[in-house]
């Protein structure tokens, strides 16, 4: 699981283009939102989206779930490892 977290940690700050916040990001550090330290909105989760499908291979439904699933790094690791090839 903490490689998957560590795969799409890089994923996430490359498809959005962030750096790293200082301290690093912790798997459940909320990305979303203004009180999110890299503050992600919808266009970084469609982005997110579009690299999660090209480098994993799976493809991420727009739905309540997947924003959900895309709250931290650990819960989006719990949502895709089921799903992965």
């Amino acid at each position: 699981m903490m490689k998957l977290i560590d795969t799409l940690k890089t994923l996430i700050l490359e498809a959005c283009d962030k750096d790293e916040p200082e301290g690093g990001l912790s798997p459940d550090e909320i990305l979303f939102g203004p009180e999110a330290r890299l503050a992600l909105d919808s266009l970084d989760a469609l982005q997110i989206s579009v690299a999660i499908h090209k480098q994993l291979g799976v493809r991420i439904a727009d739905s309540k779930d997947t924003r959900r699933a895309m709250a931290s790094l650990a819960t989006l690791a719990a949502y895709l490892g089921p799903r992965l090839p």
